[in-house]
């Protein structure tokens, strides 16, 4: 499966897509990245004078590239699944260390723990430019086949 057709089964679209492009996958990992753009609405209240993106959303930009894109992956190695999978978020532990700004590029790096009865769980590491990490943890979801 190539990185285009994971993308085009994610179960999101904009303003609540952040997946720019996936890089590389295999059985055990997958990367990819995100361009949190300076127009994006969130920013407008968080902060005022000082926008930074939220805790929230970088976490959601962890699960959709590391662990949802990858459980598409993995599913397509199972079956010849088509349509867009059902998922949903079981837990989250993530350590925020430095902020992201309006205009900056993340990296996300991802690597499978587990995928089994339908659950995957991943460490998940967002880096900036130079590598440096801006948050990491342990991210887990269902990935479900979609319904024919």
């Amino acid at each position: 499966m190539k990185s285009i057709e994971i993308t085009s089964k994610l179960p999101y679209s904009a303003p609540f897509l952040f997946v720019d492009e996936i890089t590389s996958v295999s059985e055990n990992t997958i990367e990819g990245n995100y361009l949190f753009n300076k127009s994006q609405d969130f920013y407008r209240g968080h902060f005022k004078d000082n926008p930074v993106t939220p805790g929230v959303i970088l976490a959601e930009c962890m699960a959709q590239i590391g662990v949802v894109s990858l459980g598409i992956y993995l599913l397509s190695k199972q079956t010849e699944a088509s349509g867009t999978p059902r998922i949903a978020m079981t837990s989250s532990n993530v350590e925020f260390i430095k902020p992201v700004y309006p205009g900056e590029k993340v990296f996300v790096k991802s690597e499978k723990k587990y995928f089994r009865f339908n659950k995957l769980k991943c460490v998940v590491i967002m880096t900036d430019t130079e590598e440096n990490i801006i948050c990491r943890g342990e991210i887990s979801g269902m990935i479900l086949k979609a319904e024919s």
